[in-house]
């Protein structure tokens, strides 16, 4: 529509410069316009007639416009601009082959749109102006000679390397334009924004145009998958499920989760409308020591016609990697002894006990050797740092050193353990650990009060919100029945007040006194690791109150060790950019390596072995990054679908650092599955920045016009007439027939 009014596209008026093409000055037009209009409300004033003032205004309003107008068109306007020059240029044609513009509507696909659109005169009208080039590209851009016996066969969709390519190659190219034939979905993760700012760099407009529809009510997706990458044998695993849908009605399926045959976990589902990502929860079983090769499953709704974004494939390692646990309790109690007993049948996590038995004189348990804290609680970062996480009980702070509690808050903070303080008659704000220097550390501002914050007193214990959806205070699988036996359980033997808790806490439990709450179990993140407040020394009450087979007490004291341990790093962490690469050979490797002291090691050498499901392992050198000390980066590609471990060493000299390992899939034909609907915001987005358009196959006809006024490629100087617009001619016809109308109106026609 505004072609037709304007002659031209908008560019035109953007990017062109106003001229009057008679070579009139426009203060002659602005003198002729004055004088003229002035002469007309002269004889109008001489010859009223029947009309009064305001009357005659209005009329000489409307004549003094029309007359503007017609001198306006006799100054000949015009737009001065450059434009490519004829058959002096080329424009590139990209058209998508990838599986997704297999889909379609009315029994025509997404590909045999582009080239029926293109075959229906586009590029006939493009060759009478360009020499026209045309590419396929999916995953590798080729350059072919027809639209004929052309398929939708690629794996993946490169949209952003493709047109770099493009680009890089066609450098000595008198490229006026790029114009890309697409249904937007770029499922390699790799169009970045590195990736558009060097498309940008080479300042050539690149149109597209999009096909498929934008969403797709039809189908559900399986969007993505959260989870841990590791967890100890034997523990309770979380896994967060997005899932896309853009039903009108509730819809109901199943969500599974199968390790290769065996079926881990299983729960129904109903997909709500309206809600077009819907989140959901699901907890399984990591099993025994091993790799799982997890597979989360939705089953097919009807109607559906892509299953292949059911299903989405992840890699679980579960090492046999015991954890150690220093417990350091300042008096013998029975929470002591029945926490003992709650996890001394796990062999994923040892704990290794001080428990003070006169001023002067610890008992030790579970040490590996007869040195092992033979001189009492650590004195050494590396000595301490050895271990995953730190009990505090019922102990003073001032039995610390200040070198001993800056230790602590370095092994939370630095190191990435964790500390967990209990209550007690010397715990807490009773021990002096308010002013302490963990006071930074914990959770929670102790209390200043004067009296004893420890009370021997009931208390029921509480699950929050956020306690509902943590694995620690999981006693059963089932929301409603883990609810269920919270409140069933029976009363804690004592609680300890707290302060007011710090901005980051995040409360799980808490124990209810009355009609007062107050909070029981704290968590918060500091650092690389985390601290918690168990305000009670009274758990053991549940044990001793319940039935001997009833395992909650034990269930509780082994989840909450767990998740002390689970996230604690070794001096050697591996991590890949992601553990499933679907249709993606490019693996980015990334190794932080730090001493005994849990300082970085920039001066180690490191080096990863990459072993193939089915083949020989590949020695990889990583290399220091430039933004990080102690961070190794290296690249591998998986050109075989199938398993791969990865394990890297770091050494300095002889001496070594650490070790870790993991392990992620290669699968093929697996992308163009997802997303399957039109990613209009993509295409727009590249389009807009580069100075080119976004076209949707209605609207495509403007494209010549609009490439031909590209600033690429060669160009030349040209001068466009405006005069002849046809919304010149709609406006003065307008004009005159105001006026017609009016004078008719009040009878003086």
């Amino acid at each position: 529509m505004f072609e037709f009014l304007f002659h031209y596209p908008l560019t035109v008026f953007r990017k062109g410069e106003f001229v009057f093409a008679s070579g009139w000055s426009g203060w002659l037009l602005l003198l002729a316009i004055t004088a003229l209009g002035a002469g007309i409300l002269w004889h109008l004033r001489r010859h009223p007639g029947r009309l009064g003032q305001r009357r005659l205004a209005g009329l000489g309003a409307l004549q003094v416009a029309a007359l503007a107008l017609v001198l306006f068109m006799l100054w000949q306007p015009a737009m001065r601009i450059r434009s490519l020059r004829s058959q002096q240029n080329v424009v590139s044609l990209l058209i998508d082959t990838s599986r997704s513009m297999t889909l379609g509507a009315d029994q025509e696909t997404r590909l045999e749109q582009v080239t029926a659109l293109l075959g229906d005169g586009l590029l006939e009208k493009l060759r009478e102006k360009f020499r026209v080039r045309i590419y396929s590209f999916s995953g590798d851009l080729k350059r072919i000679s027809s639209l004929e016996n052309i398929e939708a066969t690629g794996l993946s969709t490169r949209i952003g390397e493709s047109v770099a390519r493009l680009l890089g190659e066609s450098a000595v190219v008198p490229l006026g334009a790029v114009v890309v034939f697409s249904d937007g979905s770029d499922n390699t993760g790799s169009f970045d924004r590195r990736l558009m700012s060097e498309i940008r760099r080479l300042r050539v407009p690149v149109h597209t145009v999009g096909f498929g529809r934008t969403q797709m009510p039809e189908d559900v997706e399986l969007r993505s998958v959260n989870l841990a990458t590791s967890a100890l044998p034997r523990s309770q695993i979380t896994a967060q499920i997005s899932i896309r849908h853009h039903g009108t009605s509730p819809i109901e399926t199943r969500l599974s989760v199968r390790d290769d045959s065996r079926i881990l976990a299983s729960k129904p589902i109903t997909l709500r409308p309206g809600e077009t990502i819907q989140s959901e929860t699901v907890v399984f079983n990591a099993g025994e020591a091993g790799v799982r090769n997890l597979r989360f499953l939705l089953d097919p709704v009807e109607g559906e016609r892509i299953e292949g974004n059911n299903s989405l494939a992840r890699v679980l390692d579960v090492p046999r990697q015991p954890r150690r646990v220093l417990y350091v309790e300042g008096e013998p109690r029975w929470e002591y002894k029945f926490m003992r007993r709650a996890i001394a049948k796990d062999e994923n996590v040892r704990l290794v006990c001080m428990l003070r038995t006169t001023p002067n004189k610890f008992y030790r348990q579970g040490v590996d050797n007869r040195s092992e804290l033979a001189k009492g609680f650590p004195t050494t970062a590396e000595e301490l740092f050895a271990y995953d996480a730190l009990i505090l009980g019922s102990i003073e702070a001032a039995f610390f050193t200040t070198e001993q509690q800056e230790m602590i808050a370095d092994f939370v903070g630095r190191r990435g353990g964790t500390l967990l303080m209990l209550a007690g008659r010397r715990g807490l704000a009773d021990g002096g650990w308010g002013v302490s220097r963990l006071a930074d550390v914990l959770p929670a501002r102790l209390s200043e009060s004067s009296g004893a914050t420890f009370i021997r007193a009931r208390a029921h214990a509480e699950l929050t919100d956020q306690g509902r959806s943590s694995l620690i205070c999981r006693l059963d699988a089932e929301a409603a029945k883990n609810h269920e036996k919270w409140t069933q359980l029976p009363d804690l033997a004592d609680y300890q007040r707290l302060g007011p808790l710090k901005p980051a806490a995040i409360t799980l439990l808490n124990a209810r006194v009355g009609n007062e709450t107050f909070p029981l179990l704290v968590v918060q993140n500091f650092g690389h690791g985390k601290a918690m407040i168990l305000a009670t020394g009274g758990t053991w009450r549940w044990k001793m109150q319940l039935p001997h087979e009833d395992t909650r007490h034990v269930t509780f004291w082994r989840q909450l060790m767990r998740g002390m341990v689970a996230s604690s790093p070794g001096p050697v962490v591996l991590t890949t950019d992601r553990r499933l690469y679907a249709d993606e050979a490019r693996v980015k490797l990334r190794a932080q390596v730090r001493d005994k002291q849990f300082q970085p090691a920039g001066n180690a050498t490191v080096t990863t072995t990459i072993t193939p499901e089915s083949g020989d392992p590949f020695t990889i050198e990583m290399h220091p990054s430039a933004e990080e000390e102690g961070v190794f980066e290296g690249e591998y590609t998986a050109t075989e679908a199938g398993a791969y471990r990865a394990e890297v060493s770091a050494y300095v000299g002889e001496e070594s650092l650490g070790s870790d390992f993991l392990h992620f899939r290669r699968e093929d034909g697996v992308a163009e599955n997802f997303h399957p609907e039109q990613n209009r915001e993509l295409l727009a987005r590249l389009a807009e920045q580069t100075g080119g358009r976004y076209w949707t196959a209605a609207d495509v006809a403007g494209l010549p016009g609009e490439i031909r006024f590209s600033e690429a490629g060669i160009t030349a100087w040209e001068t466009l007439d405006l005069w002849d617009m046809p919304i010149l001619f709609f406006l003065l016809f307008a004009l005159k027939g105001a006026e017609w109308l009016l004078r008719r109106h009040w009878g003086v026609v």
